[in-house]
């Protein structure tokens, strides 16, 4: 059994990461409920992560013509909503520190359950393979999005947390806006953040990517972890339990199209999603063969999802809801599931499970 309970929301780019209790998917928040005070708007200085091995799927001429892996793009739009910090009011926050082996991962779990799917032997030893998507309807325009999930890495395997703007892959005169959390198959150790962005250009053909990896200190694939991303005006950063591994500042620059300025770039209303999947690059996530699945399929598990709104004026965010997955389906209001092809995998409504309070993502294969 799972014990959710929900502790007062504050953040301080540190924000305690916790089940909530009994309530019920996409449940409202509190109209009384305070805004929290973003402290990130103090002055901090724009540190341009390292770059890391490039995601071939930033290249258009490398990437399946068929495939629409929303984890890479770039225009120099300036954001008009952004404000002179200067005229803002200060507001200080009183500081939070999430206490150790508090949130989502301190969580004792029973109830882990694979679902049952046939797993037949091919006569030819030739498999098809499915992966997974939970696409969020809900659009946004910057906040603060949290999911506690214990992830999948097998050789070739992208498991995934992303925003993404849902034009993006048109190309042409469409823009590509995407902030990305992504494990690879190469190990659960370590995971990639990125932003990609491409101008509405068509002469552009390849987009703007900033990937860095990150060295988690455990390994992601053995227990539930709290992953963020937060988006605002100013900055975009990533937490893993409550702790801040990166920001990218807006005025920090890559390359010379319109898009060098991602975070400025970032225009776009974006919707929230996870998926699994199989990349064809063995360079990048390693390679696919598929063996893993012998023994039944690899899950990557949501136990909930809470999302907040940002207040540019406070500088503030508030939860606008919570999904803890009750039930036997999803919140079809908030969500549905992907059914295109991602490289190595054609993604299956019915490898997005939901059962026991969690959601499960499945990588499966059938014979041919």
């Amino acid at each position: 059994m799972k014990t959710k309970f929900l502790l007062p929301i504050i953040a301080l780019g540190l924000f305690a990461a916790c089940n909530d209790d009994s309530s019920s998917p996409a449940a409202p928040a509190d109209q009384n409920q305070p805004v929290v005070v973003d402290p990130a708007q103090q002055t901090d200085p724009a540190t341009d992560p390292a770059q890391t091995p490039t995601d071939p799927a930033t290249d258009p001429a490398t990437t399946d013509p068929a495939v629409t892996d929303p984890t890479v793009t770039d225009p120099t739009v300036t954001d008009p909503t952004q404000t002179d910090p200067s005229t803002d009011p200060v507001v200080t926050p009183d500081p939070v520190t999430p206490p150790a082996g508090s949130g989502c991962s301190a969580i004792a779990r029973t109830n882990l359950t694979v679902p049952a799917v046939p797993n037949e032997v091919s006569a030819t030893g030739k498999y098809n393979y499915y992966g997974a998507e939970l696409s969020g309807k809900d659009q946004f325009k910057y906040g603060r999005f949290e999911a506690c999930m214990k992830m999948v890495s097998i050789p070739g395997s992208v498991s995934s947390m992303f925003l993404y703007y849902d034009d993006s892959y048109r190309n042409g005169s469409y823009v590509w806006n995407e902030i990305d959390i992504e494990v690879l198959g190469k190990g659960g150790t370590s995971w990639q953040s990125n932003i990609i962005t491409r101008e509405g250009d068509e002469s552009i053909k390849k987009n703007t990517s900033s990937e860095a990896i990150h060295e988690y200190g455990f390994d992601a694939t053995e227990g539930f972890h709290l992953y963020a991303i937060i988006w605002t005006p100013d900055y975009v950063a990533w937490e893993i339990d409550s702790v801040e591994v990166r920001r990218d500042s807006i005025g920090i620059t890559r390359g010379t199209h319109a898009d060098a300025d991602q975070v400025a770039f970032l225009t776009e209303d974006q919707s929230l999603r996870f998926n699994l999947w199989a990349s064809k690059s063995s360079g990048w996530v390693g390679k696919f063969t598929g063996d893993e699945l012998a023994n039944g399929p690899q899950v990557q598990w949501i136990d909930y999802v809470r999302v907040y709104s940002y207040d540019e004026a406070t500088k503030g965010f508030t939860q606008l809801w919570q999904d803890d997955f009750d039930g036997d389906d999803f919140d079809r209001e908030h969500w549905g599931a992907g059914n295109w092809e991602m490289e190595k995998v054609s993604l299956s409504t019915e490898n997005v499970v939901v059962e026991g309070g969690y959601c499960k993502m499945l990588m499966t294969r059938e014979p041919e």
